[in-house]
């Protein structure tokens, strides 16, 4: 990935962690920007997001941000200095919520250690026909 659209994407990425403050629809719940990958044209860009909730909780806020999408365009619009403003979609990223069920596998299912004994190990013998 090159340098510019790495940066591009972090600057996308800051401005609607802010904007998603100031959203007033009710459907956007608690979420949680957790990437953006914008087209190597700059005509695009991937919005990911982890949403805390169910799949009506999930569905519903993704509704909701497709709705403020004008809103959220017109912001990066604003506050990037960009030839082209990217079109933006946004997308449900379960990479969190994999993330906790598998911690919560590892809890519930810790690994199998070899026994320890509490006798020392044994020397090891010499080697009866040293060359």
């Amino acid at each position: 990935m090159s340098d510019r659209k790495r940066r591009v994407n972090e600057a996308v990425k800051q401005v609607l962690s802010e904007a998603l403050r100031e959203l007033k629809d009710p459907r956007v719940g608690f979420v949680t920007l957790t990437g953006v990958t914008v087209s190597s044209d700059l005509a695009y860009a991937t919005v990911y997001v982890s949403v805390f909730g169910d799949e009506e909780k999930r569905t519903r806020t993704l509704l909701g941000l497709d709705a403020a999408h004008g809103f959220l365009q017109a912001r990066v619009a604003r506050e990037l200095n960009l030839r082209r403003t990217p079109r933006l979609t946004f997308e449900y990223d379960p990479s969190v919520e994999n993330g906790v069920r598998m911690s919560a596998l590892i809890d519930a299912n810790p690994p199998v250690l070899p026994e320890q004994s509490d006798e020392p190990e044994p020397e090891p013998e010499p080697d009866p026909d040293p060359v």
